[in-house]
């Protein structure tokens, strides 16, 4: 499942009708890795409901994108957070549930680290011709950081959480997949301490943003 939680110093409405069509489309393509993966390893429950597709329409979750929208205006884009409609899952089509939903859940984080990659080479390419061009990549780079970051903690219902559990041992497995009846309550909790304490946000973000920055990207774009 793709959630998404960002930050952000004060809003500018520039960025702002730049940045949310690019968070849309970086749920959709999350969204569709669950789906192409678990259809790989065997699951087509996805392909069928007709979720293996680039029309957002079929990916978007009206509330949750509504969410969106009212959290980043309403706190002056000090903050936002949405989700897309999961991608449907059936575990006991693949041949190790533990290890397939592990890797169902990766391909969500994974398919945004791509994106960031992408958008990397973009900025590199753009940058001597057109800073708008060079700017929008740069915005495609860092939120598909901030979501593949955000969706690897160890949360439920977050892919971070499935990911653990495929690493876990099997004695163990059961009981961590026993906290998926407490995922709302420890993802409003999680929430609340996003919302409350940004510095907590920023804490686990900034250094990872800023050492791909300097890895990835040209002098000039580097966040100090």
């Amino acid at each position: 499942m793709s959630w998404a939680a960002l930050a952000w110093g004060g809003i500018d409405w520039t960025i702002f009708l730049v940045a949310v069509p690019v968070l849309l489309v970086s749920l959709v393509v999350h969204e569709l890795a669950h789906g192409f993966v678990a259809d790989l390893l065997g699951d087509d429950t996805a392909r069928i409901a007709g979720r293996l597709s680039l029309n957002p329409l079929r990916h978007l979750d009206p509330f949750g994108s509504l969410v969106l929208l009212l959290t980043l205006v309403g706190s002056q884009g000090h903050f936002a957070f949405g989700w897309a409609r999961p991608v449907p899952v059936d575990p006991s089509h693949f041949r190790s549930p533990r290890h397939g939903m592990m890797l169902v859940a990766a391909a969500g984080p994974g398919s945004n680290l791509g994106l960031a990659l992408l958008a990397a080479l973009a900025v590199r390419v753009a940058a001597p011709v057109s800073d708008v061009i060079a700017g929008v990549a740069l915005l495609v780079f860092v939120m598909n950081l901030i979501l593949a970051l955000i969706n690897v903690l160890p949360v439920p219902p977050l892919d971070g959480s499935r990911i653990v559990g495929g690493l876990l041992p099997r004695s163990a497995y059961g009981c961590w997949q026993g906290l998926d009846r407490y995922q709302m309550p420890l993802l409003l909790g999680l929430l609340a301490v996003v919302y409350l304490f940004p510095g907590v946000l920023s804490a686990y973000l900034e250094p990872v943003l800023r050492q791909a920055t300097r890895l990835l990207l040209p002098p000039e774009f580097w966040l100090v």
